[in-house]
């Protein structure tokens, strides 16, 4: 698909560019040209107005002006709300607000991801690492820029995953499995018998991966996203596990029976805001519902199907524990166990976090499941 164009004018003369964002966001309607000389109260202004402010100054004070802008959108005071649903849903709105305001200051960039600005970094690597086309100048948000690079390092120095004594590389747009809490229950949970295995929505491969290790003699890893796929490939052979594992473009199952399916899904049934957080969100369950309504279909005699799912959208109220059980029933499983552990990352413990209240009480299964 085309990108969109950018229009704006500068030093009286009608320029335009391409428009490029990773997240889906809109460009924006109208653009001015903005330098060193913009005040930070001015630039948050005009960004609230949704006015795009193309710099032309130093890179470094780029920087500073968005989290000058930044500091005044975290600011603004938050409704009263009721419930953890208000709650959460007021939350997400004040986040695609933020975005969309802390979008609007923009960057220019040459063919080839070169950026034209004092002090500029190379970005060339994280714009290639992510795919993203560079053949004709463009324009971005900043915002989304810093992202890029930050993801880009994560990629090269990887995420510990102790179960493996090795790291994970997560690629752009690709879920990290930074909650280490899921891949431990999956290291831990002793494996029916059987030598085939299914890893469902295989995001990094890091299940995959768990499994093979753990004597998985074949193991089949699923997903829809091109760029999950190349990131799970690109893990895969760099633990020397490409022999093993078989990574296939698949909507959930692939053919046959086996032992042993693992799913990791999407743990909120909310519909998601950009193309990013589609592992985070999961709208009306499909995914979580298509792997539950297919795996007995796949399961051999005595097989297994391992849910790993966080409680947290039942604290939030966007689905209760009875919801979750009649789906298990009605799609001809039963629960042989239910393993429970706590999550350690920082949100759980911080207590300004407007969703500290679901957080606190998370609790992080893998639902061994076998046909009824």
């Amino acid at each position: 698909m085309t990108a969109p164009e950018l229009h704006w004018e500068e030093n009286g003369v009608p320029r335009s560019a391409r428009w490029r964002s990773e997240t889906g966001a809109t460009p924006p309607r109208r653009v001015v040209v903005a330098d060193d000389t913009i005040t930070a109260d001015m630039a948050y202004r005009q960004a609230c107005e949704g006015v795009g402010l193309l710099w032309r100054g130093d890179f470094q004070n780029a920087r500073q002006l968005l989290q000058a802008i930044t500091r005044r959108v975290d600011k603004r005071p938050r409704k009263p709300v009721n419930t953890m649903l208000e709650a959460f849903n007021q939350h997400r709105q004040i986040q695609s607000q933020r975005a969309r305001i802390l979008g609007m200051l923009l960057i220019p960039f040459d063919a080839g991801h070169g950026i034209p600005l004092r002090r500029a970094p190379d970005a060339h690597p994280a714009c290639e690492a992510a795919h993203i086309p560079g053949d004709e100048p463009y324009v971005a948000s900043l915002r989304e820029l810093l992202g890029l690079i930050g993801s880009y390092e994560w990629r090269r120095k990887g995420v510990e995953i102790p179960a493996l004594n090795n790291r994970i590389h997560p690629h752009y747009g690709v879920f990290s499995p930074v909650r280490g809490e899921y891949v431990e229950l999956v290291a831990n949970t002793p494996m029916p018998r059987g030598s085939v295995a299914f890893d469902i929505g295989t995001g990094t491969g890091v299940l995959a991966a768990v499994i093979a290790r753990r004597g998985g003699k074949r193991v089949i890893a699923t997903d829809m996203d091109p760029r999950a796929l190349a990131c799970a490939r690109e893990n895969l052979e760099r633990l020397g596990l490409s022999g093993q594992v078989e990574v296939q473009e698949k909507d959930l199952f692939p053919e046959g029976r086996v032992s042993l399916i693992v799913c990791n899904p999407p743990w909120l049934p909310a519909r998601p805001s950009s193309p990013l957080e589609h592992a985070v969100y999961d709208p009306d369950s499909r995914m979580l519902k298509g792997f539950l309504n297919g795996l007995k279909a796949h399961l051999t005699e005595n097989g297994e199907g391992w849910l790993i799912l966080s409680d947290l959208a039942e604290h939030l109220g966007l689905r209760t524990r009875e919801q979750l059980l009649e789906m298990i029933e009605s799609a001809g499983l039963r629960v042989v166990e239910k393993l429970d552990t706590r999550p350690v990352h920082g949100k759980a413990k911080d207590a300004t976090d407007p969703l500290h209240a679901a957080r606190s009480k998370e609790v992080t299964s893998l639902w061994r499941l076998a046909a009824a």
